[in-house]
């Protein structure tokens, strides 16, 4: 718990003033109990968050299969009665019913300025007005324009193009023109160094990028390890003029807005208007390659044809209600399948999106000039995409500021923490002390925030708590995968559970299969636990040029494609899913970084200090920890140049703090040597005083280790590494 609401008071008086508030809570709870039972109704909730949410459909003695029990919502029927079965069709139908309402919202830009610090430093703010919106149809007007000014450009229908920028409305717009036209999008991370990048554009043999203003500087040197590439589009700064000079010769560099001026003037814009077919794309054309990491860490790039986005949207839209009045705030890179499914879940659910970065979100934000608002409190957002990591943030940020005021305000925030949990437990809202004590931290988000998803990694569940309980929102988990086109499972917004990540999503089907190595079965007790295998129109073609792959992870049965996700589930009584482990010795850390344990393992086994070891990773952390069974003679003598007692018990000496630092300290720089990276290294260790032995059943009889059991004996140390 990153919130210690237990913790006592050192002063006398504050303990005071505590009873003092207790004692006046307790009176009005008594009092108004009889009226928030009557509003509220809470057995209403406690019953919906206890509702099956999915059934068995079939069992074998190494698996089960699940199937989901949500209804199809309005938004879903009318997908189907429309017969929207494209992206292209989706834009088409969400400006006929939409038209004139505010799609995408862009923040002006008014001026950039210098900022002199206290330290002497100057640093650069941007001077924010509101934000501009464009229409639906301004939206689906724009994207055709584009779409037809790329085959103006010399791009041609179902050849590939590349989208390598940050998150904003002409991303969006940029792949919904080519959606137009039926050119497949190329999704490269924004973030990724010049070698990805360059693997990611030759191999999919594109001749045309579409960057933006600060990413079109770093082609002057990746052009010479892309020979293919013709075209370059830049989406423009609003201050900045973009330099184009310096390039390869021969290569076009042209602007996002020439290009929609292009298409504007074209035949082709009059061709692909509503009505016409030309070039429209088919359900089962590629939409979108999305590049991928794997477990061998090369790039793999996933097929995602039309017929799977619009299958998670309609997933999406069963799973997540709209609500008249919602805005979202889209800062997540738009070239993560999560994101970019929201984002158009919005798009024909009628909720405008407005774009932010973490650079300006909030009035306290780098580049947010004083006096400036951030964009949350200028958008006032009600929903919120984001990952795991940024929630542990946001938890971590209320937690310090919790520590660093005065010791009244510090257990008093606490006290509230601790007594809004308790009645959250029983099925009730708090908004009297909603509205005294956390209205200010939602404020820092625009003060509307309703719902937040979280996706990407798994989601802690202190901080799924705390973010509940402190913003005053709905937090919802999922699980998904590029290869399933982010479709898997998703949290029921009523369900006031931790931990887990919901039923699987309208549409797919789950199955559990037994993984007898790491001793998963779905005949274990109390719940069945497995491989996750997840089937339906949600799962990707395959990999792009990867035909072997394709045939190893993905699977055609029962008249569906199944894909094995590798990672391992546990299915509870009411239908939910909660990740346990992954297979293989994976693990997808919060970031997203993907450690392998058992190559982190044998390079670290090579340290002097280490006779064996045992890495641990939680997918919902950001670093791992590690079991370490120390070369004796080794270890007593750096407890003896630490000047530790020699004659100490080996327990008493082996968890000495400053001895684990020690060690610590020797793995990291061994790691060093070793090329391990920085997230491979981890942040903890735990000395095991056993030498670990088949008899233990720790190791196998080659004495390579049983991590299942390894981390079942050590579970509580492992919490407490974790902890610290």
């Amino acid at each position: 718990m990153f919130i210690d609401e237990n913790e006592t008071p050192d002063s006398w008086w504050v303990s005071a003033v505590l009873r003092t508030i207790r004692t006046v809570a307790f009176v009005f709870d008594v009092i108004t109990f009889p009226i928030h039972l009557l509003v509220q109704r809470p057995w209403r909730k406690r019953a919906l968050s206890r509702r099956i949410k999915a059934r068995i459909i079939s069992s074998t003695e190494n698996s089960i299969t699940i199937s989901p029990l949500t209804p199809p919502c309005d938004l879903h029927l009318r997908l189907v009665r429309d017969g929207v079965t494209t992206m292209e069709g989706m834009l088409r139908a969400a400006t006929q019913r939409w038209g004139q309402r505010p799609c995408l919202g862009t923040r002006a830009v008014l001026s950039e300025e210098d900022e002199p610090q206290p330290n002497g430093r100057v640093f650069k703010k941007f001077k924010m007005g509101e934000y501009i919106w464009r229409t639906y149809a301004d939206v689906e007007r724009e994207a055709r324009e584009f779409g037809a000014g790329l085959r103006a450009v010399g791009c041609e229908p179902r050849r590939n193009v590349v989208i390598f920028a940050e998150t904003r409305a002409e991303w969006m717009l940029a792949a919904h023109g080519c959606f137009t036209q039926s050119i497949p999008v190329v999704t490269i991370y924004a973030t990724l160094g010049d070698e990805a990048i360059a693997h990611g554009i030759n191999e999919t043999e594109v001749s045309t990028v579409i960057t933006t203003h600060d990413l079109l500087p770093k082609f002057k040197k990746i052009l010479a390890k892309t020979p293919k590439v013709e075209t370059i589009i830049y989406m423009e700064d609003q201050l900045k003029p973009t330099d184009t000079q310096g390039f390869k010769e021969g290569i076009k560099i042209v602007s996002y807005k020439n290009v929609v001026e292009l298409g504007r003037e074209s035949k082709i814009a009059s061709m692909c208007s509503p009505g016409a077919e030309s070039v429209r794309p088919g359900a089962a054309d590629t939409a979108i390659i999305m590049y991928t990491s794997g477990s061998t860490g090369v790039p793999k790039g996933v097929l995602l044809s039309h017929r799977n986005m619009l299958a998670t949207l309609k997933a999406f839209a069963d799973a997540i209600p709209i609500y008249e009045g919602d805005v979202l705030m889209g800062f997540l890179p738009l070239a993560h399948v999560f994101e970019l499914l929201a984002e158009n879940l919005c798009i024909i659910g009628g909720v405008p999106i407005g774009y932010s970065t973490p650079l300006t979100m909030l009035d306290s934000s780098s580049k947010i000039m004083k006096g400036t608002k951030g964009d949350a409190t200028t958008l006032r957002p009600t929903c919120i995409t984001t990952v795991p990591l940024i929630m542990d943030r946001i938890s971590k940020g209320i937690t310090d500021k919790v520590s660093r005021s005065g010791e009244l305000a510090a257990a008093v925030f606490k006290w509230s923490y601790s007594y809004k949990q308790t009645w959250m437990r029983r099925g009730y809202d708090t908004p009297v002390l909603d509205y005294l004590i956390f209205r200010k931290v939602g404020g820092l988000l625009g003060g509307r925030v309703r719902l937040m998803i979280s996706g990407g990694a798994p989601l802690s569940p202190d901080t799924h708590l705390q973010v509940k309980i402190c913003l005053c929102c709905s937090v919802v988990a999922g699980y998904g995968l590029t290869e399933t086109t982010s479709c898997g499972t998703v949290m029921d917004p009523h369900d006031r559970s931790t931990g887990r990540v919901g039923a699987p999503a309208a549409g797919a089907l789950l199955a559990l299969r037994d993984w007898d190595e790491g001793n998963y079965r779905v005949t274990n007790k109390p719940h069945p636990q497995g491989e996750i295998i997840i089937g339906g129109d949600c799962v990707a073609e395959g990999y792009y040029k990867n035909p072997q792959k394709t045939k190893e992870e993905f699977i055609d049965a029962e008249g569906r494609r199944w894909f094995k996700s590798g990672d391992i589930g546990e299915l509870h009584d009411d239908g939910c899913i909660k990740i346990i482990d992954r297979k293989k010795d994976l693990v997808k850390l919060q970031a997203g970084e993907y450690v392998s344990l058992g190559k982190v393992e044998a390079e670290l086994k090579t340290c002097p200090i280490v006779e064996n070891i045992c890495v641990y990773g939680d997918s919902s952390k950001s670093h791992t920890v590690a079991l370490v069974v120390p070369n004796a003679p080794r270890l007593a003598a750096l407890a003896q140049r630490l000047q530790l007692p020699a004659g100490a018990d080996p327990p008493a000496l082996y968890a000495q703090p400053a001895l684990e630092r020690a060690v610590l300290a020797e793995l990291a720089e061994h790691a060093r040597k070793c090329g391990l990276e920085k997230f491979e290294v981890p942040a903890a260790v735990k000395l095991c005083t056993e030498v670990w032995s088949p008899d233990m059943g720790l190791v196998t009889a080659a004495f390579k280790i049983k991590r299942k059991d390894i981390q079942e004996r050590y579970k509580e140390d492992i919490k407490r590494m974790y902890a610290s």
